[in-house]
């Protein structure tokens, strides 16, 4: 059986019998899958329901669960508290007791909430959770339901009718059904909300450029996020950040958007961005790398020692990538440990060791491992200086250690670890080299276009020699409307020999290292992104956005 710990989410819902074996088992495998937290695999997997969720949530935080009556409501307590601040976030005043003011709320882990309502009534809050659907209901029965409340959204972008259509849902699922819109429309590379105080700036970018699409009152935004995260099957926000995909039915064909969320001072920062899914391969013949990054990634899996970065902003490639190693190392007779729930998913299996969340704690985590005497360790995430100097303590040790970082490009993981070893957390000569990867989207030859790119565009490509054509597309039914056939991986393989040791040794400054490596004829995903626009594989956008930015 799949041992959950006491106290933990699966634990509480299988004591209820809510869940069974064989569904932890399921959700396990989906959350090894997919990279998603365990309650939304349950949930994915049409095993449990948000209910089920929150319930079980307040088990875990031992706060109370209540279904709400009217007759339950202090009419005194509400009037304490303004409509608007119950309605922006999704609570109820209940009753009120000496200094303390006990409110329902739909979501526990909403600080922000708690510190408003306590700021408006000076009281100190307690709090239970209820149902939102049950909270909005006794707010329109205690504060009264007006009937002319309105999202708040306001953009030259839409029309006069779109937005009354968008404005009168205030879920927010208009919205986001037209933002989906607006961004294959308009071919955008991404599109942001991002809270400014009482309001949300929505910005979109294109060919590297960000302009304005509209504002939106920042009344219902914890719904419109709330919203878009259950669209990703991630409806638990209070998360310091998370990613998600969402698929969106567009002229009856399904289009993938990566969504992803950060928290932040007024609300959730989300950016939405065309996804084409790609998938790392088993074998590392199957990347297709050019014969030099191939020999260099070999070369990497054949040390004995010392500490080989990986570097992604995405969770799971970065996870794939380590697995790819793994699986070209020889781990006969080896004892490996795998730190974090990611790696380790390939053909080999080794055992897997819970990562904290908390720096001080996964570095102990790192360090308490080497007790256990493995030959490899595979950590999931050393991107802090806690983590990462822990990891390189473990190098330094002798063991063999590949190390997650939430970097992107191998340019800013090289003023990372020059920044970190003139702040004296790691020895250079214990890093073995660098494996980094972005993804690029391959324009779909059916619709493919030629394009004259504006002046800014120009700029931000800064291209010694031009193609004879760029090329964008319009999106068809062979791509389902996405304007693109594929997504490949670009990878960086960058070892770190003696010279380069050296250079690094003495380098004050990116710069300096980019320099050598010029000199030195080494070619990066960088060259083949430019291969690759030039040849009228990807348009100008992706290339700024992939390789520029």
């Amino acid at each position: 059986m799949a041992e959950q710990k006491k106290g933990s989410l699966g634990a509480i819902l299988s004591a209820c019998n809510i869940i069974t074996e064989q569904d932890i088992t399921a959700a396990l495998e989906e959350q090894g899958r997919s990279g998603i937290r365990f309650g939304e695999a349950l949930i994915t997997l049409g095993i449990v329901t948000q209910e089920d969720i929150d319930w079980a949530l307040s088990n875990q935080l031992d706060i109370p669960y209540i279904r709400l009556k009217v007759d339950m409501i202090d009419p005194d307590a509400v009037r304490l508290l303004p409509a608007s601040t119950a309605r922006k976030f999704n609570l109820i005043p209940l009753i009120k007791a000496g200094g303390e003011l006990n409110i329902a709320i739909s979501d526990p882990l909403n600080k922000a909430a708690i510190e408003a309502v306590e700021q408006q009534t000076g009281c100190q809050v307690s709090i239970s959770v209820a149902l939102i659907r049950e909270i909005r209901e006794m707010i329109d029965a205690c504060y009264g339901n007006t009937g002319q409340e309105q999202l708040g959204l306001e953009s030259s972008a839409f029309s006069e009718k779109a937005l009354e259509t968008i404005n009168n849902d205030l879920s927010g699922g208009k919205l986001l059904d037209y933002l989906l819109i607006f961004i294959l429309q308009n071919r955008l590379s991404s599109l942001s909300l991002q809270p400014l105080g009482d309001t949300i700036n929505i910005i979109g970018r294109r060919g590297g450029i960000s302009r304005p699409i509209g504002l939106l009152a920042g009344t219902y935004y914890p719904d419109v996020t709330h919203r878009i995260r259950k669209s990703t099957g991630n409806s638990t926000s209070g998360e310091k950040n998370s990613d998600g995909l969402l698929i969106f039915s567009y002229r009856s064909h399904p289009i993938t958007f990566q969504i992803a969320t950060i928290s932040g001072y007024g609300g959730e920062y989300i950016t939405i961005r065309p996804h084409v899914s790609a998938s790392v391969p088993y074998r590392l013949a199957d990347l297709h790398l050019p014969p030099q990054q191939e020999t260099d990634f070999l070369q990497l899996s054949h040390k004995g020692n010392g500490i080989t970065f990986f570097a992604s902003r995405t969770k799971q490639e970065r996870d794939r990538f380590m697995d790819l190693m793994l699986e070209e190392i020889d781990t006969n007779g080896k004892n490996v440990i795998i730190l974090g729930e990611g790696p380790g998913r390939m053909n080999k299996r080794f055992p897997r060791i819970f990562l904290p969340r908390e720096d001080i704690e996964r570095a102990a985590t790192v360090m308490s491992a080497l007790d256990h005497d493995p030959d490899i360790l595979v950590i999931e995430d050393a991107t802090e200086s806690m983590p990462f100097t822990a990891a390189c303590r473990a190098a330094m040790r002798g063991k063999l250690v590949l190390a997650g970082l939430e970097i992107r490009g191998t340019r800013n993981v090289l003023r990372q670890l020059l920044l970190y070893q003139q702040q004296n957390y790691f020895l250079p000569v214990f890093v073995n080299g660098i494996v980094s990867f972005k993804g690029i989207q391959l324009l779909c030859p059916g619709c493919k276009t030629d394009y004259s790119p504006p002046t800014e565009e120009l700029a931000a490509m800064n291209l010694v020699h031009r193609p004879e054509s760029f090329y964008r597309t319009t999106g068809c039914d062979n791509c389902g409307h996405s304007g693109f056939r594929l997504r490949k991986f670009l990878v960086d393989v960058l070892a770190f020999d003696d010279e380069f040791l050296r250079i690094f040794e003495q380098a004050t400054d990116v710069a300096a290292l980019e320099n050598y490596l010029s000199v030195a004829n080494y070619h990066g995903l960088a060259d083949e992104g430019l291969r690759l626009l030039m040849a009228g594989e990807v348009s100008p956008e992706e290339y700024i956005a992939s390789i520029v930015l």
